[in-house]
């Protein structure tokens, strides 16, 4: 299975040269890491900045300067600072490309639940149904599995629904993924060792396989 960097050395593989790309809290946050730098794209974080580079090194740590999670980040040259109000505005004009956030459940229509589990205190959806509402193109980040084996990846999100119909590719610790326009979870790659058989006894939706899977290629 991949490991959460891993995750994101594969989604970085999805970014396009041109893009305003918001990153969400947990796994793609660690996808500014691999973004080659031979691409010229531009993180947003909806907390206000426009600009982000890659996680800081322990001696260049700015306690100010922090993403939407709360983690301290890098700017590059050219960043921009403003308030939430003014991201928003951003966001809900269709001026990012590509959003990259994790799922607790993704169903096989593309629907998305992230932000709440019944029962368990929650500050907030935070930005994720604008952005799931207003992006171009959206990458879930996510483990294929909960923590007691049960697949995320369902015929039907059981969690309340984040946004719907909006999911267009997933990467998984087991599989990439993408999502058929008449439902089902196409499957395009493997993680390196995982079988077909294997995603297909942990993916709840429809897996639809066409062909010989390739494994997934890191460098």
């Amino acid at each position: 299975m991949l490991t959460k960097e891993q995750i994101a050395q594969r989604i970085a593989k999805e970014v396009k040269t041109g893009q305003y790309i918001n990153l969400g809290i947990g796994i793609p946050t660690l996808v500014a890491n691999y973004i080659p730098k031979d691409l010229d794209v531009v993180l947003q974080s909806e907390n206000g900045l426009l600009g982000i580079g890659p996680f800081p090194t322990e001696d260049k740590v700015d306690p100010d300067l922090i993403n939407a999670g709360k983690q301290t980040i890098s700017m590059v040259p050219g960043s921009a600072l403003f308030n939430s109000a003014e991201s928003f505005a951003m966001i809900r004009g269709g001026h990012v490309h590509l959003t990259i956030l994790g799922a607790m459940e993704v169903s096989e229509n593309g629907d998305i639940a992230n932000w709440k589990i019944p029962g368990k205190m929650v500050k907030g959806m935070g930005g994720a149904m604008d952005l799931v509402a207003s992006a171009e193109n959206i990458i879930v980040a996510m483990q294929h599995c909960s923590k007691d084996g049960q697949s995320k990846l369902l015929t039907e999100c059981s969690l309340p629904i984040t946004g719907i119909k909006c999911v267009k590719k997933i990467v998984s610790d087991l599989a990439v993924v993408e999502i058929s326009p008449e439902g089902g979870f196409i499957l395009k790659e493997r993680a390196p060792g995982v079988s077909v058989e294997e995603i297909k006894s942990k993916t709840e939706g429809k897996l639809i396989i066409e062909g010989e899977i390739p494994e997934m290629t890191f460098e």
